[in-house]
């Protein structure tokens, strides 16, 4: 099987040095042949012809205006191949390793090496782009590796100063989600911050692109990538992933939130729901970080 460790894609260069670019959020680009080499004679991969001949379900693309996933919908194999073909659309073929045991050993043997949690969402996408064509400047709330598998793909990568950590993606000229919107009190640029770094992507190029970066495509020629996205839960999504476990076990908690909006009787529920609280607080006292790992992650690592 292959390895798609930390060490073997990104070598020479060792999982610890990796990380300390991952941990800055700085972008890496190296030239991997053997990754490519392991993983180009898959069907899905080895030429477009056979992507379109093997790929069995239907196709994403992206519509007329904005070319970004935000701006898509979902067509067969056939017309999208027309779309390619004829109007140039860009296309993304959704987890390819719900039919390929190869691409998803990959994507999970990657997820476990970088530590993420079991909560992550681990997905695998397949973007054909055509030659002139690209994605329009956006950024992702999850990690991002590309691998190039044909074509030249020219990407441009800006550092996120607009808003740290974002919990979900945002494309450029499109509103802004309401969450997202409550901890961005600055205002998006126009277009990608002028200080964005070319990065040329060929075939056997690997990119790792931070969670939040600013980013926008454009192939030089029809260009075939495969990317491994890892949506991975916050320190929130921890705890409360936790706090819903314990809570879940009590009656009272399950009970039905009845008149928090019955302007008569909403005094009484305020105070059922302060009383919950204040035995919520001493419990939760106790809780330790331990006790939230072994609840999500379970008991693996402790022994």
């Amino acid at each position: 099987m292959i390895d798609y460790s930390l060490n073997s894609i990104f070598a020479p260069m060792p999982r610890t040095e990796f990380l300390e670019h991952y941990l800055n959020n700085e972008p890496i680009l190296v030239q991997n042949i053997a990754a490519l080499e392991k993983l180009s004679s898959l069907p899905f991969l080895s030429s477009l012809e056979s992507l379109f001949n093997n790929w069995p379900t239907s196709v994403n693309t992206y519509l007329e205006g904005t070319a970004d996933e935000v701006n898509s919908g979902e067509v067969d194999i056939d017309k999208a191949k027309n779309l390619f073909d004829v109007e140039k659309r860009g296309l993304f073929f959704d987890d390819p390793n719900r039919f390929s045991e190869t691409i998803d050993h990959c994507l999970q043997q990657l997820r476990i090496d970088l530590g993420l949690s079991n909560l992550t969402y681990a997905r695998s996408l397949i973007y054909l782009i055509a030659k002139g064509k690209g994605t329009a400047t956006h950024f992702d709330q999850n990690i991002n590796f590309v691998l190039q598998i044909s074509g030249t793909k020219k990407w441009w990568i800006a550092a996120n100063s607009h808003v740290i950590n974002p919990t979900t993606r945002h494309t450029l000229g499109h509103p802004i989600d309401p969450e997202l919107s409550s901890y961005s009190p600055e205002k998006f640029p126009e277009e990608i911050p002028q200080n964005a770094k070319e990065y040329i992507l060929e075939p056997g190029s690997l990119l790792f692109l931070p969670r939040g970066a600013w980013h926008k495509t454009e192939a030089l020629s029809d260009a075939l990538s495969l990317n491994f996205t890892y949506s991975a839960p916050t320190w929130i999504d921890l705890l409360t992933a936790t706090l819903r476990g314990h809570l879940i076990q009590s009656e009272q908690w399950r009970e039905t939130a009845n008149f928090v909006n019955d302007k008569d009787l909403r005094p009484h529920a305020l105070g059922k729901l302060d009383q919950m609280m204040e035995g919520l607080v001493k419990n939760m006292q106790h809780l330790s970080a331990e006790d939230i790992f072994s609840t999500t992650e379970g008991d693996d690592l402790l022994h």
